[in-house]
């Protein structure tokens, strides 16, 4: 449908400043709130069955009763509405609900105000101050915890059969304890996967109230209950008993401890002058070409900076058996593992959500906000760099499970 250039110059011939369009008592909300009066007259015609100024078909009572006068919040502030009424009140329009109070996305306004880390607070300031609106703190609550709902249906959906990578990491996130009501700092755990196509897919988040081998199983058990049957290579944060409740879920995946975790764990140990050199001496470590080699590498670094920084060596012997996996995959694959980008920029974009947020008040508090990092996170591209390399070396070492 077209609108002729006629009544377009009858509309626009009062407009002469931009306000006259798009101000409060502008042009086009007046549009607005006729179009949906227009609509609604035209919703009661159907449910009476006769058009207005007519007259009602045989022997029915019910007619029209006048208007109801609605003030809904939206996109151009406060929008008054006259809804129109029939006598005996079974008259419930479809375009504006009964108790529907929003429009225009007013709803969505709020989450994305939300998502990008403004508390209750600044989320009431922001709508006041650029659409007039005054809302109250209980209303955007609810908004928000309706994301809750979309949280569970994301975290039980059912999940590929295989992934061939799968990193587990954890978030400290400061969260405000139900009983004792300190804030605590609490674990939150991200499974990110990589699917044999080479796209990234957040599998789920966890808070954990207890860190323990029977949480860690717990996490495991779920992505099983959903669908998962194999993974070729668990990537870890060498957490002390995850490698088991992995392998106890999963016993033919290779765990693999987090190479840039062991490298930034060892690097904390120095000081700021040797960074540079102490990186490069663990380079030669995680870059040999078999463990043996590896070991060897461990050895002449140990005997270079054992004196001056005697816990990095150690730190590496005590992770070594999550260490050794590494050695025996190709360059594709290893550098897919080592550089862990996939999950190093997810982290970034929840950190950044989180960290306008002092605390949380609840668990769920902070659930809510990380699912809608993840959100905007895969919303962002989801393809893992050089994956073609890397596929063809998984169709090479894991041929039944890789194409299965």
């Amino acid at each position: 449908m077209t609108i002729s250039k006629e009544l377009l110059d009858e509309l626009l011939s009062g407009v002469e400043r931009p306000e006259d369009l798009l101000g409060d008592k502008g042009l086009m909300k007046e549009l607005k709130v006729r179009l949906m009066e227009r609509m609604l007259g035209a919703e009661l015609t159907e449910h009476l069955g006769y058009e207005p100024h007519g007259e009602p078909a045989g022997q029915q009572v019910n007619r029209r009763n006048g208007v109801t006068r609605k003030v809904l919040k939206g996109n151009d502030g406060a929008v008054p509405i006259d809804i129109p009424r029939d006598r005996d009140g079974s008259f419930e329009p479809e375009l504006i609900r009964k108790g529907q109070t929003r429009i225009d996305g007013m709803d969505d306004k709020i989450i994305g105000l939300y998502a990008a880390g403004l508390s209750t607070r600044d989320i009431r300031g922001h709508l006041e101050e650029v659409y007039g609106l005054r809302v109250s703190a209980d209303l955007i609550s609810r908004v928000t915890d309706a994301v809750l709902e979309e949280v569970s249906d994301w975290q039980n959906r059912a999940l590929e059969p295989v992934y061939p990578i799968v990193f587990l990491d954890a978030l400290r996130v400061k969260i405000r304890d139900a009983e004792s009501r300190q804030v605590k700092n609490k674990a939150v755990y991200v499974a990110l996967g990589v699917t044999p196509e080479g796209e990234r897919e957040v599998l789920g988040l966890w808070i954990a109230a207890n860190e323990g081998a029977k949480f860690w199983l717990s996490i495991m058990n779920n992505l099983k209950n959903r669908g998962l049957e194999d993974i070729l290579i668990a990537v870890v944060d060498g957490l002390k008993g995850f490698p088991d409740a992995i392998n106890a879920a999963f016993p033919d995946t290779s765990v693999q401890t987090c190479i840039v975790h062991l490298v930034r764990h060892s690097l904390s140990f120095c000081g700021w002058k040797d960074r540079k050199e102490v990186a490069k001496s663990l380079k030669r470590i995680y870059q040999a070409v078999n463990d043996e080699e590896a070991a060897k590498a461990l050895d002449d670094f140990d005997a270079e900076w054992g004196d001056k920084y005697p816990s990095i060596a150690p730190s590496w012997r005590r992770a070594w058996q999550e260490v050794i996996p590494f050695f025996a995959f190709p360059p594709a694959v290893r550098k897919i593992i080592y550089t862990t980008n996939a999950i190093e920029s997810l982290n970034r974009v929840i950190r950044k959500t989180t960290k306008t947020r002092g605390s949380f008040p609840t668990d769920d508090a902070a659930t809510k906000l990380i699912y809608l990092a993840i959100r905007n996170f895969e919303k962002a591209g989801r393809c893992v760099r050089e994956w073609v390399a890397a596929r063809n070396q998984f169709a090479i070492l894991y041929p039944e499970r890789f194409n299965k």
